[in-house]
């Protein structure tokens, strides 16, 4: 009961104003004395204060009991509860207000102070939860996530931010990143000019693309807080792009040269006087001009199908060794006109396979050309046909003039050749790898090649022997 502070003040006024008036009191009597009063007359006045006494006392009691219970419990409760909800803590609502009938105003303010406490730790808890998803989804973004304050500070950084810009570690402001990375950019000019131009830039760092988006962000009175940064990587875009635009020049460049042979030849044709031997000659030209750009056309035509996915596979059961002995039938009148020694070794217990036979062939063909195109006369090709495992494989080695180590990533890329000159004029368009990839890609197979110059070439095509029923 006499905790509070503001109940001990009570009661020390109290016991002063008792004392006071006791002393009030003695100093009457004693004056009363003092003047000669009759002893009757001071016992009476002695009885008088002695009842006035008691019943100040009862009073005080009262007050202090009532200022107590009523007034200051709750009000030193309610600083108790404002003091555990500063600290964080969670309150309980006490069971004497749970269980008390009083329907005082200081009793409903707890009520509703507790009410709001219990309200108000749910809504820092839901917060709490909210502001730690956030962190984690930011953290596993892989784009670069930087946030900033009016200051340059930085306020958050994911992992992704980290790597992309190669951040050095010690660096925990908005300059100090940017300028460690060489990219010039004014923070000041981020957050007070919305409209800014340069707010995207595209920096190149260590053979990576990035793009680099700055905004500002706001507080909750509308006023400038600092700034965002978004970091993308676009390394993978720019490769695309460049080979897109790198496709079109060789294409236009593919295409340009036929023609210019066909129409160049038929204007001499055109205005020179009838020669039969020249005009022989040139006509030899012009058809295999011609020959070439359909070709071109063509391979352009089946990859563009493949990539719309608008060839129809029509996979069936057949043996892979006849239909390599078959493709070398076909181009054994190639090799005999080199004088080239080709040899097939077929195992006898490869499984039959099934898979699109016509995209097969077309692959064999491609890459026993390119053995025979590419080996000096006499040469020597090697084919072998087997099985491992659960996949056929055809095994081509030829000791022709080989590929360069550095061009053996590139190979499968369209319209790329080692020796671009020698490709055009072997009639080559640059284009068979590619097909012939994408073939084996569609029929869940697989093209390997290893190769070293003036020594020669093994490719390696694999073939799985039980492959799933695909459209």
């Amino acid at each position: 009961m006499f905790k509070s502070v503001q109940v001990k003040i009570i009661l020390i006024i109290m016991i002063l104003a008792i004392l006071m008036f006791f002393g009030y009191g003695i100093f009457t009597i004693q004056k009363m004395r003092y003047i000669g009063m009759e002893e009757k007359v001071i016992n009476e006045n002695i009885l008088v204060f002695s009842i006035i006494t008691s019943a100040f006392i009862v009073i005080s009691v009262v007050v202090i009991w009532f200022t107590s219970r009523i007034i200051t419990k709750p009000i030193y409760k309610l600083i108790k509860s404002a003091e555990k909800i500063a600290e964080g803590e969670e309150l309980k609502t006490s069971p004497h207000f749970e269980n008390s009938k009083r329907n005082t105003e200081i009793d409903g303010l707890i009520q509703a102070f507790d009410t709001m406490t219990a309200s108000l730790n749910e809504n820092l808890n839901k917060v709490t939860r909210q502001k730690k998803q956030i962190e984690t989804i930011l953290q596993h973004m892989t784009d670069g996530i930087i946030a900033c304050d009016l200051e340059g500070n930085i306020i958050h950084i994911n992992s992704a931010a980290i790597k992309l810009l190669e951040i050095p570690k010690g660096k925990s402001n908005f300059n100090e990143i940017f300028q460690s990375v060489d990219i010039d950019i004014n923070l000041e000019k981020i957050i007070y000019l919305e409209n800014w131009t340069t707010s995207e830039k595209k920096v190149n760092i260590n053979d990576k693309y990035l793009k680099i988006f700055f905004a500002s962000f706001k507080d909750e009175l509308d006023r400038p807080a600092g700034a965002i940064v978004l970091i993308q990587d676009i390394t993978e875009h720019v490769r695309l792009d460049n080979m897109r635009k790198e496709f079109i020049a060789d294409v236009s460049h593919e295409l340009k040269t036929p023609l210019t042979s066909i129409i160049g030849y038929g204007e001499t044709l055109a205005n020179t006087e009838y020669d039969p031997e020249l005009q022989e000659k040139f006509l030899k030209v012009i058809n295999t001009e011609a020959i070439r750009m359909t070709k071109l056309v063509n391979d352009l035509l089946i990859l563009s199908k493949y990539d719309n996915e608008q060839v129809k596979w029509e996979k069936v059961e057949f043996n892979l060794g006849d239909l390599v002995k078959s493709c070398l039938e076909n181009l054994q009148i190639e090799a005999d006109k080199k004088h080239q020694k080709v040899e097939c070794f077929v195992t006898a217990n490869v499984p039959t396979i099934c898979a699109d036979k016509d995209g097969l062939e077309r692959v064999i063909l491609n890459i026993l050309s390119n053995s025979i195109k590419y080996t000096e006369e006499n040469g020597i090709i090697k084919i072998y046909v087997g099985f491992v495992y659960n996949d056929a494989y055809i095994k081509i080695i030829d000791n022709g003039i080989g590929i360069p180590e550095e061009d053996l990533n590139r190979i499968f890329e369209r319209f790329y050749r080692v020796d671009k000159a020698r490709t055009r004029k072997m009639g080559g368009t640059g284009l068979g790898l590619s097909i012939a990839k994408e073939i084996l890609d569609k029929n869940n197979g697989r093209i390997d090649i290893k190769s070293q110059v003036g020594k020669g070439t093994e490719v390696v095509i694999t073939i799985p022997t039980i492959l799933k029923n695909e459209a």
